[in-house]
């Protein structure tokens, strides 16, 4: 079974936890997940207004937005070829075992960061399984991911013990962060127009934040979470002429490929 594009209005189990492949005339531009990631980091710290709370702990969940998919790091240094473009495979590919390895791993390898950053990857990474839904059961995948979500239950447990953390603002903070990851995959992916539920602040109902396009690296976004008229975020992605013919070529040319930098828009709607 694949990893596929998460809905943001069903909340499902799915998300895009491989590489981004941006693909334009002059080529694909790659984006690793750690990079993506970064984008909803910067979100993070702009986050904020006189409806939206600002997040708190401020810089422990900016650091957990910005690390949540440290699990990918290694792997997009060399990834799959998807054989159909000649591009590196895209997160709607990618098997269930190999995600579930690796977003095991993932909340450890933050650890020694932030046990804050660190519960907060645990609880993103929950979020993808534990209200999974397929057309088809399977007894060994769903065993596989039964064991998972109660490995990183037991994980959050200790860590909310242990940092004498308030459950509800963990999980509040854990909307948050999907909020924010949805914003930043939304800049990168073709899915608007669509919309997340997001929390505004403690003790309030949640808000339906819709996206849609407003030109080429532009998002409208509305209701308007931030405290600037207009955010612009940056990261790095690899830039690919074109398609490899096979899997060791794909590696050679991505650790040949010049790196560019790409920014993205987003502003409210008028």
């Amino acid at each position: 079974m694949s990893v596929r594009p998460r809905c943001a209005r069903t909340c499902l189990w799915i998300d895009p936890l491989a590489m981004i492949v941006v693909q334009r005339d002059e080529g694909a531009f790659c984006v690793g997940q750690a990079a993506h990631a970064w984008v909803s980091g910067q979100l993070a710290r702009r986050w904020g207004n006189g409806r939206f709370a600002a997040p708190e702990p401020f810089d422990e969940f900016c650091l957990g937005a910005e690390q949540h998919d440290v699990g990918m790091a290694e792997w997009d240094l060399a990834p799959t070829l998807d054989e159909d473009s000649g591009f590196p495979t895209s997160f709607m590919d990618m098997p269930l075992s190999l995600h579930l390895n690796l977003w095991s791993a993932a909340p450890r390898r933050v650890l020694t960061l932030s046990p804050y950053a660190a519960l907060l990857t645990s609880m993103h990474g929950h979020a993808l399984y534990a209200d999974r839904q397929t057309p088809e059961p399977d007894p060994e995948e769903d065993d596989r991911v039964r064991r998972f979500v109660e490995e990183q239950e037991a994980f959050q447990r200790e860590l909310l013990d242990r940092l004498g953390e308030d459950p509800d603002r963990a999980r509040h903070n854990q909307r948050l962060l999907w909020s924010l990851d949805f914003l930043s995959l939304s800049l990168f992916m073709d899915w608007a127009p669509d919309s997340v539920p997001t929390p505004t602040r403690s003790g309030e109902p949640e808000v339906e934040i819709r996206v849609a396009p407003a030109g080429e690296d532009r998002l409208r976004v509305t209701p308007w979470p931030f405290g600037e008229d207009e955010v612009r975020v940056r990261c790095q992605a690899r830039h690919l002429a074109g398609p490899a013919s096979g899997e060791d070529e794909l590696h050679r040319a991505l650790a040949a490929a010049p790196w560019v930098r790409l920014e993205r828009t987003l502003v409210p709607l008028p």
